[in-house]
C-alpha cells in the first residue's frame, strides 16, 4: 500500500521538520502539505536532521480535497470532541484495519490538522475513518511532530511489507459505494436525515473488502426494485 502523510496548514516550520524526521525514521517518504509554505523555511530543515529529501519531495496543494485527489482511503486525525463523529480508531486499531485494506486499496493517506485548531468538520467529512490518540485529561493534545511520530511508529510495520498489486476497480470500491449510497438516500428521500448520513459516512470506512462487495450487491438489488424517476416530474 502506498501511504501518504498530509499536513493541513501547518504554521510552524519546526513542526514540519519534526514530522519529516519522524516519517523518515519510520520508513515513510511521501509528504503532502496543504495551504502552507512552512516546509520550505530554513527552520524546517534544521529540525529535519537528515530528512531533507522528505521536505524536498513534498507536494503542495491549496485544499485538502485537492491533496486527496488520487487517494483511495483517508484517515484523519482529530483531538476535538467526537459528539458528531462517534466512530474512530486508535493508532493501535488502525493496524489491523490497514492490514486488511492493503489487499485491495492502492493509496492511503493519514491527515494531520492545524496545530491550534486541527481539521474543520468539513475536512473531517472527507475522511473514511477518524483516529485519535487516547490521552489523560490534563494533557489534551500532542504537538504535530509528536503526533506524526506516534502514528508512523505504530504503522511502520506496514511499510516493511511487499506492496500487492491492485485492480483499479477494487481500489475504487469504497468511493463508489459512498457515491452509490448517497444516490440511494436521495432516491428514497432520506438524504435530509443528517443523523443517518453521518452514521453511514462514519461506518462505511470500517468495512472489509468482502463486506463492501456484499453491500454493493445489496444496493444493486434495491436499485432494481425502485421505480425509475421521471425526469419531467
Amino acid at each position: 500500500m502506498r501511504f501518504l502523510i498530509i499536513l493541513v496548514a501547518p504554521a510552524r516550520a519546526e513542526n514540519v521538520g519534526a514530522a519529516a524526521r519522524a516519517m523518515k525514521t519510520m520508513g515513510f517518504a511521501e509528504l503532502r502539505v496543504v495551504a502552507s509554505e512552512a516546509d520550505r523555511q530554513p527552520e524546517a530543515r534544521w529540525v529535519a536532521h537528515g530528512s531533507g529529501d522528505v521536505l524536498d519531495n513534498a507536494q503542495h496543494f491549496n485544499t485538502l480535497e485537492e491533496a486527496l485527489h488520487d487517494v483511495d482511503f483517508t484517515i484523519a486525525t482529530t483531538a476535538r470532541s467526537r459528539a458528531k463523529f462517534h466512530y474512530y480508531a486508535t493508532p493501535q486499531q488502525l493496524v489491523p484495519l490497514l492490514e486488511e485494506k492493503r489487499n485491495w486499496v492502492g493509496t492511503a493517506a493519514l491527515v494531520f490538522g492545524r496545530e491550534d485548531s486541527g481539521l474543520t468538520n468539513e475536512e473531517l467529512e472527507l475522511a473514511d475513518v477518524l483516529t485519535g490518540v487516547p490521552m489523560v485529561a490534563d494533557y489534551p493534545s500532542l504537538n504535530l511532530g509528536q503526533a506524526v511520530m506516534v502514528y508512523c511508529y505504530q504503522l511502520s510495520a506496514l511499510m516493511q511489507q511487499n506492496v500487492p498489486e491492485h485492480d483499479v476497480v477494487d481500489a475504487q470500491q469504497l468511493s463508489a459505494l459512498r457515491s452509490r449510497m448517497a444516490t440511494l438516500l436521495e432516491r428514497v428521500e432520506a438524504s435530509d436525515d443528517q443523523k443517518m448520513v453521518d452514521w453511514l459516512q462514519q461506518r462505511l470506512g470500517l468495512l472489509a473488502q468482502r463486506d463492501t462487495a456484499m453491500l454493493h450487491r445489496l444496493l444493486h438489488d434495491i436499485e432494481k426494485k425502485l421505480p425509475v424517476k421521471n425526469a419531467d416530474s
